[in-house]
């Protein structure tokens, strides 16, 4: 009698192809962009340009072109342009690895793709997002911050690390428009302009005279709608990432005998270059039980070109 013969596993309906690196990296880059902050405040044009860390991205500076006085006749003097250069160095890396049973069937199917791939962009912006917003809240130029902030006029109080700006439903607003005039004292451009508050500062915008409609022009109250919008040609956005600081500590978290407080900043669009790729994204066989594992790397770099386009206030 002829020996039974194990028939194969079905595999239909076929499973629409093989873990693709490519696919989960442009997902990944896409979404990763989407949940951050710093693409919207942040110069982020860059990001095609790397492909591992410790490149260099090699950034021209617009050059200030010399306005001269004219008289019929005279002889007219030119210039040639020359463009300065910033290194942006990506020198920074974050990674994640999971393990999968089958990693073709997660492939196969959309929703499972879309889970992790969420939920891993989401974690990698939270943490790049809190490194970032670390790396700059405080580098900008030194008109830009203190009480007596104004590279013109030296007259706006934006807080300093002993004694902040307690905000409240009647301080909030005019510390925003001393961040605005601090801005326009450099001659920073008023289109492009972002905010980034905590949510404290927050619930104080929410308690303030900008609830009525009418002062920041929206169609309804922002205490209904519950979207802050643009205030005083500010892009305003809210973020648990910004530096804090407790009593007696310094934002690093060194001994200091400040009073505790937190960051607020503002700025335009072209203070702040960062670029970020996810540069690998791999499977490879579990060596320790049955499944595979997947593993992805984003590296970035951050850096203030224009300090007079960044401005700190520091509030309690």
């Amino acid at each position: 009698m002829a020996s039974a013969v194990q028939a194969p596993f079905n595999t239909s309906p076929a499973y629409s192809g093989t873990f693709i690196p490519q696919i989960w990296s442009g997902k990944l880059n896409a979404k990763f962009y989407t949940a951050t902050v710093f693409n919207e405040i942040a110069n982020t044009e860059y990001q095609g340009d790397i492909s591992d860390i410790g490149d260099k991205v090699i950034i021209n500076n617009i050059p200030s072109i010399a306005i001269r006085d004219y008289t019929i006749g005279q002889s007219l003097q030119y210039e040639v342009p020359t463009p300065d250069t910033v290194e942006l160095d990506i020198d920074k890396g974050k990674y994640f690895g999971f393990s999968v049973s089958d990693v073709l069937e997660h492939q196969a199917n959309p929703d499972l793709m879309n889970t992790f791939t969420d939920d891993a962009s989401e974690q990698m912006a939270i943490t790049v997002d809190a490194d970032v917003l670390d790396g700059v809240f405080d580098q900008g130029a030194a008109a830009n911050k203190g009480a007596t902030a104004g590279v013109v006029s030296g007259k706006y109080n934006l807080g300093t690390d002993a004694s902040p700006v307690t905000l409240s439903a009647t301080t909030v607003v005019p510390l925003l428009t001393a961040l605005a005039s601090t801005l326009d004292e450099q001659s920073v451009p008023e289109s492009d302009r972002c905010l980034v508050i905590p949510p404290f500062a927050r619930n104080w915008l929410m308690q303030s005279n900008l609830a009525q409609a009418y002062v920041t022009n929206d169609s309804q109250s922002i205490l209904r709608s519950g979207f802050i919008g643009t205030i005083d040609r500010f892009k305003v956005y809210v973020s648990n990432q910004l530096p804090s600081a407790n009593a007696n500590e310094d934002y690093d978290g060194n001994a200091n005998s400040s009073v505790a407080r937190s960051a607020l900043i503002a700025c335009h669009k072209t203070a702040i270059t960062f670029a970020s790729q996810i540069t690998k994204v791999e499977n490879l066989p579990n060596p320790t039980d049955f499944g595979t594992l997947v593993r992805g790397l984003n590296v970035y770099g951050y850096k203030v070109i224009k300090p007079e386009a960044l401005a700190l206030a520091q509030i309690a």
